[in-house]
């Protein structure tokens, strides 16, 4: 795990701190071509420079969120961006966390990507890469 992600995570109150921690690993694994890094103030996972996961402290609890989740078909994406492709998923309890659906939602954000990279550059519009 990225040092700064770490740090990140060792910032939360002990609850978050444990969700973090493991929502870390699971994309660490899940990912392991990924690049990450805090991006915005939170830990995020990059493949190509392109953002795929990452996740951050909210009210409503952990947000783990997908840049492009809104195309997974995923009915427990359940939180979806009002502007972009992106959808998310709240945790309040390590023992929400569910390790072979966070698999699953990694083996499609790597599969189904839009571009987010080159944003800025195309003013706004979103390509679909994959």
């Amino acid at each position: 795990m990225h040092a700064d992600i770490q740090t990140y995570n060792s910032t939360q109150s002990p609850e978050d701190e444990v969700i973090c921690s493991n929502l870390a690993t699971i994309i660490d694994i899940g990912l392991p071509q990924a690049e990450s890094k805090i991006w915005h103030g939170h830990p995020v996972w990059f493949l190509e420079g392109n953002p795929i996961v990452g996740y951050s402290k909210q009210k409503p609890g952990i947000r783990l969120m997908f840049w492009s989740g809104a195309d997974f078909d995923e009915a427990e994406l359940n939180v979806r961006g009002a502007k972009f492709k992106d959808a998310s998923k709240f945790y309040n309890s390590e023992t929400e966390l569910n390790e072979e659906e966070i698999a699953r939602w990694l083996v499609k954000s790597e599969a189904i990507q839009w571009d987010y990279k080159n944003i800025v550059k195309r003013k706004g519009v979103l390509e679909r890469l994959k």
